[in-house]
């Protein structure tokens, strides 16, 4: 991270760019639906200003324990494999993220959201609504429990289906690190068939792949994976852009 002194003579810090070698295209021929919402022209980098690089306010006491457990509604107990996701979400020069605000949602073991558009022929869970948040702690670590989501169809071309994931949202230290993502699951077999994850440049798909933890794993009860998430810099977790509420 490096200075800058702004119009009205405060000294504002300036977040690392990604490298354009692995940033995520917003267009992409493969994934289909790229073209009807990526830009026509050249995206523009602005200059950080006050606005960017001050942090948002999240309400924290808003989010309370439960909402990190995804395996309990409605009464009763989600089906499917619980797992346990977990890790720390770092700033641009690798430093952790202390209260940072993350939220997730996904589909449930059989591969189906609970939304209005998904309707295909996957039943839906009455104790699963694939929702959860958690602010990171001091270190800025944070933890969910939840169901390992199913693969499913999703139209983009013949026979496609998604690989199991989960979609993460998270606000760091400034509106500038808002990130919105994909967590995927080691060694899926579909990864050579989906658009989403090949249209991260070779380089960077890795940091979109969780890790199986062993020591994190609870014994007769969870699996565990962990995946840390870089907000910004040459190190940023690949990102999604504004997707005019696609589930996939």
């Amino acid at each position: 991270m490096t200075g800058t002194t702004s119009d009205s003579g405060l000294h504002l810090p300036r977040y690392l760019r990604e490298d354009a070698a692995t940033r995520t295209p917003v267009g992409f021929p493969d994934y289909r639906s790229t073209g009807l919402r990526a830009p026509l022209r050249t995206p523009v980098d602005l200059p950080h200003r006050l606005t960017e690089v001050t942090g948002p306010v999240l309400g924290e006491d808003r989010v309370l324990p439960h909402d990190a457990d995804l395996t309990w509604r409605n009464g009763g107990e989600a089906l499917g494999q619980r797992i346990l996701v977990h890790g720390r979400v770092l700033d641009s020069d690798g430093r952790p993220v202390p209260g940072a605000l993350v939220e997730v949602w996904q589909a449930n073991s059989s591969g189906r959201y609970r939304h209005v558009v998904d309707n295909w022929p996957a039943p839906l869970d009455p104790h699963f609504d694939g929702l959860g948040r958690v602010v990171t702690d001091s270190l800025g670590r944070y933890e969910f429990l939840t169901i390992k989501p199913g693969a499913y169809p999703w139209g983009n071309h013949h026979n496609a289906w998604r690989p199991a994931h989960i979609h993460f949202s998270l606000f760091g230290r400034a509106f500038t690190q808002r990130l919105v993502t994909q967590m995927y699951f080691p060694d899926d077999p579909l990864f050579g068939q989906d658009p989403i994850y090949n249209a991260i440049p070779a380089a960077a798909r890795h940091r979109a792949v969780s890790r199986y933890s062993l020591e994190r794993t609870q014994d007769n009860w969870a699996l565990a994976f962990e995946w840390d998430i870089v907000l910004r810099g040459v190190d940023q977790t690949p990102f999604e852009t504004d997707d005019d509420g696609d589930v996939a």
